[in-house]
C-alpha cells in the first residue's frame, strides 16, 4: 500500500549503468508503460538496472516510442545471499506466475530442470522464446517491487548435467520425506530443486540425494511445484538475511 503523505514513484526497468546527471533513454514498452501509469514530463521516477543500482530523476520527455529520463541521484543496493532455484519445466502458465513471485522475493538464479515427467506436459514452457516470456514477467515483477536485482535465468538442464556439476552451498532436494527445512541452516547461499507435476521419480530422487541434495520437506502434505517453491524461497530469505555473513556484508 502506498503511503498517503509521499508521491508516489513509478519504477522502471532501464538496464545498463545508471549515473548522476545522465539522460537515460529508454524504448518503446518503458513508454507505453509510463502512458498507462498516467506519467507526463516532469514527473519523478525510480530507475532500477537489475544489476544492484537504483537512480531517482524526472521524465524530461516522453513520446510515443521514446522515454528520457534525467537522473538526480544513483543508491547501489547490495546483492542478497544467493538463492538459485531449480524449478522443473512444466506447465507454461504456471511457470510464469512462478517466475514473478520469485522476482518479488529476491531468487537470484532460475535454472529450468527436464525431468522424466516434464515430457508429458502440454503446454510447457521451454525454449529460448519462452526465456523471454520469463524474463519479461521477471522485469516486470521487478518494477512492481522496485527491487534492484533481476535473476540470472539460465538455460534447461538435464538431472544428469545437474548432478555431474552441482551449484556450489547448501542444497535442499524438496521432499515431504524429507527433514524439515525449517531446521536446516543454510550458510552463506543455497540452492533448492522441486520436481514436475506427478513429482520426482524415485530414480531421479535417489540420485539427487546421492549426489548431495538435502531432501527437505515443508509441510505435511504434497504442495504444487509453485507453491513449494514460492514458500521454500521465503523460507531461505529469511534465514539467509540473518546469518552471520548476511549480517558482516
Amino acid at each position: 500500500m502506498e503511503r498517503g503523505d509521499r508521491e508516489a514513484i513509478a519504477t522502471l526497468y532501464a538496464p545498463g549503468a545508471l549515473e548522476h546527471g545522465a539522460r537515460v533513454t529508454l524504448s518503446e514498452p518503458a513508454a507505453h508503460h509510463a502512458r498507462v501509469r498516467r506519467l507526463v514530463e516532469g514527473t519523478h521516477v525510480r530507475l532500477t538496472s537489475g544489476t544492484g543500482a537504483i537512480a531517482f530523476g524526472t521524465i524530461a520527455l516522453l513520446a510515443k516510442n521514446q522515454l528520457d529520463v534525467l537522473v538526480h541521484e544513483v543508491r547501489k543496493v547490495s546483492a542478497l545471499p544467493a538463492i538459485q532455484l531449480f524449478v522443473p519445466v512444466a506447465d507454461r502458465d504456471r511457470m510464469l506466475w512462478l517466475a514473478e513471485k520469485v522476482t518479488e522475493l529476491g531468487v537470484t538464479g532460475w535454472h529450468p530442470v527436464v525431468f522424466h515427467r516434464s515430457r508429458s506436459v502440454s503446454p510447457r514452457g521451454e525454449g529460448p522464446a519462452f526465456a523471454e516470456k520469463v524474463r519479461a514477467r521477471m522485469v516486470a515483477a521487478l518494477e512492481q517491487s522496485s527491487g534492484a536485482w533481476l535473476p540470472t535465468i539460465h538455460p534447461e538442464l538435464e538431472v544428469a548435467s545437474l548432478i555431474a556439476s552441482p551449484p556450489a552451498g547448501d542444497r535442499y532436494l524438496l521432499d515431504i520425506e524429507g527433514v524439515s527445512l525449517l531446521e536446516q541452516e543454510p550458510h552463506g547461499s543455497a540452492s533448492v530443486i522441486l520436481g514436475p507435476e506427478g513429482g520426482l521419480e524415485l530414480d531421479e530422487r535417489s540420485r539427487l540425494a546421492g549426489s548431495g541434495w538435502i531432501p527437505a520437506k515443508l509441510a505435511l502434505t504434497t504442495l504444487r511445484f509453485e507453491t513449494a517453491a514460492i514458500a521454500a524461497t521465503a523460507v531461505l530469505r529469511a534465514m539467509l538475511s540473518r546469518s552471520p555473513q548476511a549480517q558482516e556484508a
